[in-house]
């Protein structure tokens, strides 16, 4: 097994450590985050190391952001962990009005806090359905660049709910931030 170009998102065994998944690349060596050991610095040549499942195989050397973001999906997808967003400042203890054009009929009121709270569960659902389809074994690559596609218009409709969302980094992103990245 060539081990000197796997991907972030690789899963491994290590025959002192156990189980890991490679959440950073460097010159020669990985950090691998193990699941009984924390994140360990390994030499790419470590001959302890066996390839379980590859992903994102590849020479170039991630930086420190992208180690992040992988490091994000790692634990999502391995421990149905959901991450904390908070909504901004602004909208704390704020309240959504639905008021009908009907001016006889009763408007609805609803906390925001409660209307984020849905937004954010949409978009962790949205991602969970992301990561079974690309790890659908039975869908052709095209299927699922297709159904992706999908997928990433859908973000790009829910970015007018980005104003709602305290930090950048969690906001919605469609074809244009996609193309971005």
């Amino acid at each position: 097994m060539d081990q000197t170009n796997l991907g972030i998102g690789t899963r491994l065994q290590h025959t002192h450590h156990g189980p890991g998944v490679i959440i950073g690349v460097r010159y020669a060596t990985y950090l691998i985050s193990f699941i009984n050991h924390g994140i360990k610095e390994i030499d790419k040549t470590d001959n302890h190391l066996d390839e379980i499942i590859p992903e994102n195989v590849t020479s170039e050397i991630e930086t420190a952001s992208e180690m992040e973001k992988s490091l994000l999906k790692i634990l999502r997808l391995w421990g149905g962990l959901s991450e904390v967003v908070p909504l901004g400042e602004r909208w704390q203890k704020g309240v959504m009005l639905l008021q009908p054009w009907d001016k006889t009929q009763k408007p609805k009121e609803v906390p925001i806090e409660v209307f984020f709270h849905k937004i954010v569960m949409l978009r962790d659902r949205l991602r969970v359905l992301e990561q079974q389809i690309n790890a659908h074994k039975l869908l052709s690559d095209e299927d699922k660049v297709n159904m992706q596609q999908y997928i990433t218009r859908i973000y790009g409709t829910l970015t007018t709910f980005n104003v709602l969302f305290r930090n950048k980094e969690q906001w919605f992103t469609g074809e244009k931030g996609a193309k971005e990245d």
